[in-house]
């Protein structure tokens, strides 16, 4: 037996095909799920008794340079809130408060039960990224922004449409797959307002011929959508289609204000959605069509945005407001806890084309998992465990992170940061 680790006696979610529940044991060796079987001998043993493991959440709309920005930026709509805040403070990062973010971001997921995202990064510095991903033991798919265009554009956002993709391309080519396949790279056009038609065009060429995701925001706010329309004569997913970008392998952020032409522009090709229904409430944006979504056969997963248009990176509050949302605008029925806990979950795997490999607990999978402490006046008692968690637990409910195996939380105590140097570290930026 290779490196091995065995989680007894836990109650088990697996979010397989069948959303099957037990009790017993779950074997992993060498980063892998390998049995469900009574073992006896591994080389650690991690009694789960009144613990239930899941599945780690995949957030599938992050952005890891704007965690330090948390509470720089708020009250204001979504234009306002990029040209008078965002893009000021973007254009201002450094390597090293980069680096910083990346890692205040990734600190926060991991104690939340996050153990993989999507993340867009700004113009500028991204390797820090790619490396506090691979140090942290974060499991990430992570893009450039890409800007060659807009109005109330920051000097050091200004992007040369050549220039802007090339560095994409360098990325791709040397971080793609890195960490044992932990790190994949990928496209990020930021959306259709900063973007030339040449770049998006470009984009959706070059992810096809390098079978690379692409990440893009889409559809989020009507002024957003006006924009577009003027600019091209097209609504935004009608675009985005004529340039090549909606596909099973484009993730496209909010999707809020669709018409019934786009929404089966969507279905019909498969693009995904990333719905961040905190961050949409918290701009004014609106709130997206789920339901209908989910009934065309739509793939939607979960992602709390960034932190200064959220404020946390909870995939437990974004669950529970998505499927609260949606029973608002469509009956108490819509979104049910458990449709909640797949979007947490395997949607989000189905997203970043890894659900072969995480996403659910089946043999032969990678062990990211966590395991949840429910044993709390919040969430007792519990007749439904699977209503339980979406409606009642919370971040704090995380007790241990798996990642690839590799245990990066133990008993709410990181392993992989250094927790107090991180917040101290941000102070000193005030």
């Amino acid at each position: 037996m290779g490196n091995s680790l065995l989680i007894k006696n836990a109650t088990v979610i697996t979010i397989d095909a069948d959303n099957g529940i037990f009790t017993g044991d779950v074997l992993i060796v060498d980063g892998r799920i390998a049995a469900f079987d009574k073992a006896t001998e591994a080389d650690e043993i991690l009694d789960a008794s009144g613990r239930v493991l899941l599945p780690g959440f995949v957030q599938t709309h992050i952005h890891l340079c704007q965690t330090l920005f948390r509470g720089a930026a708020d009250d204001l709509a979504l234009i306002d809130w990029l040209k008078q805040r965002i893009w000021p403070l973007e254009a201002a990062h450094t390597a090293e408060s980069l680096r910083l973010s990346a890692q205040l971001g990734i600190a926060e997921l991991i104690r939340g039960g996050t153990t993989c995202a999507l993340t867009m990064e700004t113009v500028n510095h991204t390797d820090e990224v790619f490396r506090v991903v691979e140090e942290s033991g974060f499991r990430a798919t992570v893009g450039k922004c890409l800007m060659d265009a807009g109005a109330d554009v920051p000097e050091a956002l200004q992007e040369k449409t050549d220039a802007s993709l090339a560095e994409a391309v360098r990325l791709i080519e040397h971080w793609h797959g890195a960490a044992n396949g932990r790190i994949q790279a990928c496209f990020a056009p930021r959306f259709a307002v900063s973007c030339t038609r040449e770049l998006l065009e470009q984009v959706a060429r070059l992810s096809r011929e390098r079978r690379v995701l692409v990440h893009t925001h889409a559809s989020e706010n009507r002024d957003e959508i006006a924009l577009v329309e003027q600019n091209t004569g097209l609504r935004n997913i009608s675009y985005l289609q004529a340039v090549g970008l909606t596909a099973p392998h484009v993730v496209l952020a909010h999707c809020i204000w669709l018409d019934e032409n786009e929404m089966t522009i969507l279905q019909q090709t498969e693009t995904k959605v990333a719905h961040c229904p905190s961050s949409n409430l918290k701009l004014g944006s609106g709130i997206a069509p789920i339901n209908e979504m989910l009934e065309r056969g739509i793939s939607v997963s979960l992602g709390a945005d960034g932190a200064p248009c959220n404020n946390r990176l909870d995939q437990f509050i974004e669950m529970r407001t998505a499927t609260l949302l949606q029973k608002v605008r469509c009956g108490p029925q819509a979104v049910p806890a458990l449709t909640a806990l797949r979007m947490a979950t395997i949607e989000g795997a189905k997203a970043l084309g890894l659900s072969d490999e995480i996403g659910s607990i089946e043999i032969g999978k990678k062990a990211d998992l966590i395991l949840l402490n429910l044993n709390q006046l919040h969430s007792s008692p519990q007749p439904d465990l699977v209503s339980t968690i979406v409606y009642s637990a919370q971040a704090s409910d995380v007790e241990t992170v798996l990642i690839d195996g590799q245990i990066v939380m133990r008993d709410r105590h990181l392993q992989t940061l250094n927790e107090a140097d991180i917040i101290a570290r941000t102070q000193t930026l005030l």
